[in-house]
C-alpha cells in the first residue's frame, strides 16, 4: 500500500489502494497532481495525488522495478525485472495519448538482456534515462529513439539507487560493492567516490550544501546474526568535493533502504528495514557552519 504524509508532523494524509504485490518505486510529477507506481504485482499504475484515485493501470509480464515521470510530467518510464522467462524491458508511455495506455502499447520499448534493471531516473530536459544494473553497469537509454547512447561500468556489483543533484547535471549511485559514486549527468564522467565498509542501498545530494547522505548496512538477512552496535546501520554524511565523512546519525536497528533531502535542504528522511521512517532537521549550528566554512 503507497501512502502519502505529511512531512512537517508526520500526520498520515491518505493511502492509494490497489497494488497487491510489494511496491519497488513511486514517483510524483513536478507539480504534485499524479504518482506513479510499479509494483511487483506486474503493473504501474498512475493515481490522482489529491483524491487518491486510479487514473491509469498498465499491465506487465513481470515486476516493475523502476519508473519515473520526465521533466514535464508528459511522458512516464518504467522497467520490468527479467523473471519468469520474461527479459527486461524500458517502456515509455505519453500520458498525452490516452490510447497508448488503453492499448498498452507504448510508444518505445527497449529490451535490455544481458542484466536486469535495479534502478533508473530521468536526465535532464528528458531526452534520456539513467539506468543502473544488476552487475554494476550504467546506461544511457535515449527517450526519443529505440538505442543506448553510451555504456559504463564503474561499480563492481548491484547499482540499488540513483538519484539526481537538484539542477539535474550530476548524479550519485548506491552500490552492494560498499561505495557510492558522482557522475555527470550527460558524458557519465566518475567524478567522485564515497567508501564505506557495508553495502550502499541508498544516497543523496544535498540541494544546498555540498554535502551527500548515505544509507546501508549489511544484508536484511543477516541482521539477526548480528548486534545493531556491529550493523552499521547509521546515516552517514560525507563531503561532496572532499569525498571525507564527517558525521553519522544513529537511530534505525536495521539496514537503511532509502535516504531523501527535503527539497528545502533543512532535512533528511531515512526509510529502514526496521518499518520506521525517520525525519531528522538539521539544528541551526549545521548552516551556521556551512555558510562560515
Amino acid at each position: 500500500i503507497v501512502n502519502v504524509w505529511y512531512s512537517v508532523n508526520g500526520e498520515r494524509l491518505g493511502t492509494y489502494n490497489g497494488h497487491t504485490g510489494a511496491v519497488w518505486c513511486v514517483d510524483a510529477d513536478w507539480d504534485t497532481r499524479h504518482v506513479l507506481t510499479g509494483s511487483a504485482d506486474n503493473s504501474c499504475r498512475l493515481w490522482d495525488c489529491e483524491t487518491g484515485k486510479q487514473l491509469a493501470l498498465v499491465k506487465t509480464s513481470s515486476a516493475v522495478r523502476t519508473c519515473g515521470f520526465d521533466f514535464g510530467g508528459n511522458i512516464i518510464m518504467f522497467s520490468t525485472d527479467k523473471q519468469m522467462g520474461y527479459q527486461c524491458f524500458v517502456s515509455f508511455f505519453d500520458l498525452r495519448d490516452p490510447s497508448q495506455i488503453e492499448n498498452n502499447e507504448p510508444y518505445m520499448k527497449i529490451p535490455c538482456s544481458d542484466s536486469k534493471i535495479t534502478s533508473a531516473v530521468w536526465g535532464p530536459l528528458g531526452e534520456f534515462i539513467i539506468a543502473g544494473h544488476e552487475s554494476g553497469e550504467l546506461n544511457q537509454f535515449s527517450a526519443k529513439v529505440r538505442e543506448q547512447l553510451s555504456n559504463i561500468k564503474e561499480h563492481t556489483k548491484q547499482i540499488n539507487d540513483i538519484q539526481t543533484s537538484r539542477d539535474m547535471t550530476m548524479f550519485i549511485t548506491a552500490s552492494k560493492d560498499n561505495t557510492a559514486k558522482l557522475f555527470d549527468c550527460t558524458s557519465l564522467e566518475h567524478l567522485k567516490t564515497f567508501r564505506t565498509e557495508r553495502p550502499v542501498n541508498s544516497a543523496a545530494l544535498s540541494p544546498i550544501f555540498d554535502h551527500v547522505v548515505l544509507g546501508g548496512g549489511q544484508e536484511a538477512m543477516d541482521v539477526t546474526t548480528t548486534s545493531t552496535r556491529i550493523g552499521k546501520f547509521e546515516a552517514r554524511f560525507f563531503h561532496l568535493a572532499f569525498e571525507e565523512e564527517f558525521g553519522r546519525v544513529k537511530g534505525h536497528f536495521g539496514p537503511i533502504n532509502s535516504v531523501a533531502f527535503h527539497p528545502d535542504g533543512k532535512s533528511y528522511s531515512s526509510g529502514g528495514e526496521d518499518g520506521y521512517v525517520r525525519i531528522h532537521y538539521f539544528d541551526p549550528q549545521y548552516f551556521e557552519f556551512e555558510f562560515e566554512a
